[in-house]
């Protein structure tokens, strides 16, 4: 019998690449899918594999569904989204939305039982400890896709408690590796897109660019695998070759390789505890020839070090933190600001909205919307 898969954020690339695997398997049923406002793509997807539920943002791009003549059931809106989770049977969920739109998904998800492949890092960042308290409660499995937290979960796989020393994440470094932050101030919005190895959502490709990806994957890491923050290290690696590395006691250290393909934690993911063939070229270590590795510049890359500072402070401040540089990243995107001022605009938000204890999941709502607000405030006060 084929497994009945949910895919939110269809349309993305991480959505994409996901419905590639899934037409290369017989696996899974596609039983709903959701994308933000590019309807009439999803309407197309929605045809193409019989989905017969669907949501999207907002009402005009359920207009667009409705024109393109959708006959199925449209969800509207993140209410919307978690009908979808809860009523399509889904039995695994691949939350693949960009932000914090994707924390109400996780938590429906995770709320009633079904396993969830978590592309939505910002679940994690901004909830990650009553996200994984539900998890453990309900007996759902959050199985990550990021690449570097796919390559932990495999690594970490069959270690027993207390023979890790250390886990490494590594960078690529993003399109400015090696540059000063003078050099950063004028950098152009075409320019911090140019990711040297991944190809990836326009949001995700500037957080790499200013290392804040970074920085929200050590929080994920933290909340997915139970080890402290100064147990925790980046390291720049350009080639992207090694996604992940593990510190043994016995002073082992395990490498998981392979080229940056995001098909390949995708398909760890929504076949776990299995594996299936992807179509992705062997790595050939002669050809590959060296792999180098670099300190992080945190004094260029100044949101590496804020996302650690969120991280250690601990309560509502990652979700500040992730709420702030969503604010920030899309001012930077729409050519309001400059770079640098992406920094800026997070550590004056952090400096005004110090975190508080996190009581439930409404705390988080009223820190992400108080951050947002902050973050836009401090935005127009700079034009």
């Amino acid at each position: 019998m084929r497994r009945r898969l949910l895919i939110l954020g269809s349309t993305g690339s991480i959505g994409l690449q996901a419905l590639d695997v899934v037409a290369r398997s017989d696996e899974f049923e596609v039983v709903g899918l959701s994308a933000g406002r590019r309807a009439a793509e999803l309407v197309a997807q929605a045809r193409s594999l019989g989905v017969e539920q669907i949501a999207v943002a907002d009402a005009q791009a359920a207009e667009v569904a409705r024109v393109e003549g959708y006959a199925g059931t449209v969800h509207v809106g993140p209410a919307g989204l978690v009908e979808l989770v809860t009523g399509s049977g889904a039995e695994l969920v691949l939350n693949a939305l960009v932000g914090s739109a994707g924390l109400g998904p996780t938590v429906a998800t995770l709320g009633e039982g079904i396993d969830l492949a978590l592309a939505n890092k910002e679940s994690l960042v901004v909830g990650g400890e009553l996200v994984m308290q539900l998890a453990q409660a309900t007996g759902a499995r959050v199985l990550p896709v990021d690449s570097e937290h796919s390559a932990l979960h495999q690594l970490l796989a069959g270690e027993p408690a207390g023979t890790v020393d250390r886990l490494i994440l590594t960078a690529s470094g993003g399109p400015f590796r090696g540059r000063s932050a003078e050099e950063l101030a004028s950098v152009s919005v075409a320019d911090a897109l140019q990711h040297p190895t991944w190809t990836m959502g326009g949001k995700i490709t500037i957080d790499s660019a200013t290392l804040m990806n970074k920085g929200l994957e050590v929080i994920e890491a933290h909340h997915l695998f139970g080890v402290p923050y100064d147990r925790i290290d980046v390291v720049v690696h350009p080639q992207s070759i090694i996604h992940a590395c593990v510190q043994l006691c016995d002073g082992a250290m395990l490498a998981h390789l392979g080229h940056p393909d995001m098909r390949v934690p995708i398909s760890y993911a929504l076949h776990w505890p299995e594996r299936a063939d992807v179509p992705v070229a062997p790595l050939d270590l002669v050809q590959t020839g060296s792999l180098t590795f670099e300190e992080p510049d945190l004094e260029a890359f100044p949101c590496l070090r804020l996302a650690a500072e969120a991280a250690r402070a601990g309560g509502t401040a990652p979700c500040v933190l992730n709420a702030a540089n969503e604010i920030a990243v899309e001012a930077f995107l729409g050519g309001r600001i400059p770079f640098t001022d992406i920094a800026t605009t997070i550590a004056a938000t952090l400096d005004r909205l110090p975190g508080e204890p996190v009581r439930s999941f409404d705390t988080l709502y009223e820190a992400d919307r108080a951050a947002r607000e902050t973050a836009a405030a401090l935005l127009a006060a700079n034009r």
